[in-house]
């Protein structure tokens, strides 16, 4: 087996979610068929570094992918790409060391979640309109409110975490774009549905309707109250996974140029 990394990125509407699911489409069950189709083998093994839930969008998710084969690189993305979706793409494929791991090798993960401050006809597929005046300012006070290591078990789903419920945020800052805001979190790792929670914390500090001593309870005791809060997942990318030696970017700026190009702003 030859091991190779994928860059993919992907319009997650129509899916349910990054993994495989039997009777239902997802991102890897795609890129799978494509690969089949491609090496005409089954003997193809492919790991994502997150799983993105249904709807969820990447700009930056990285695979690993171990099948034999002689084909170049370049041959094997186009390959995949010819036999994907329009709404799925391979952006790159380079050889990797076969001790390489999408998942564990990964150091930090990077999410934007895009808010819209108008209707949009073009991005509502890729955007959580909100109708309400929003207070950028308050939203970056609950923003700074996230980072360090916390205890995240009030924004996920205690059934389904195995673990522990700890998670380091390196990041986390609101950007003001006039129609467009911005929330940019990186971190160590992510629970379920942790970033869509943390987004609607966000966006009803911003409402004014969700004090800090409140949102400092979260992190004390178990709530129920950003499980209310959950923002949908039209809004967010999973934008970057970052390995030993790369440099972090913290300024989310450079991802607004992409971002505009999906919609109408």
């Amino acid at each position: 087996m030859t091991r190779f990394r994928l860059r993919i990125e992907y319009e997650g509407s129509r899916y349910h979610g990054w993994q495989y699911n039997a009777g239902v489409k997802t991102i890897q069950g795609e890129l799978l068929n494509a690969c089949q189709t491609l090496f005409n083998t089954k003997k193809i093994e492919l790991y994502g570094a997150g799983r993105t839930d249904a709807g969820v969008h990447a700009l930056g998710q990285v695979a690993h992918l171990d099948v034999e084969t002689e084909l170049p690189v370049i041959k094997i993305r186009y390959g995949i790409n010819d036999r994907l979706p329009s709404d799925i793409s391979v952006i790159s494929v380079e050889n990797a060391a076969p001790s390489f791991h999408a998942r564990h090798d990964a150091v930090a993960r990077s999410y934007i979640y895009q808010v819209s401050r108008r209707r949009t006809a073009l991005g509502k597929k890729l955007v959580w309109w909100i109708k309400d005046e929003l207070d950028v300012s308050l939203m970056n006070e609950t923003a700074s409110m996230f980072e360090g290591l916390k205890d995240f078990r009030s924004f996920t789903d205690l059934k389904l975490e195995t673990g522990s419920t700890k998670a380091e945020v390196i990041h986390s800052r609101v950007y003001d774009h006039g129609d467009i805001l911005l929330f940019h979190v990186i971190g160590s790792h992510f629970l379920w549905k942790q970033v869509r929670r943390m987004t609607g914390v966000l966006v009803e500090a911003g409402r004014g309707k969700l004090p800090r001593k409140d949102i400092a309870g979260f992190f004390r005791n178990h709530s129920d109250i950003p499980s209310k809060l959950t923002a949908p997942p039209s809004g967010l990318f999973l934008e970057k996974v970052y390995y030993k030696d790369d440099r972090i970017v913290y300024d989310a700026r450079p991802v607004l140029n992409i971002l505009k190009s999906t919609g109408n702003f």
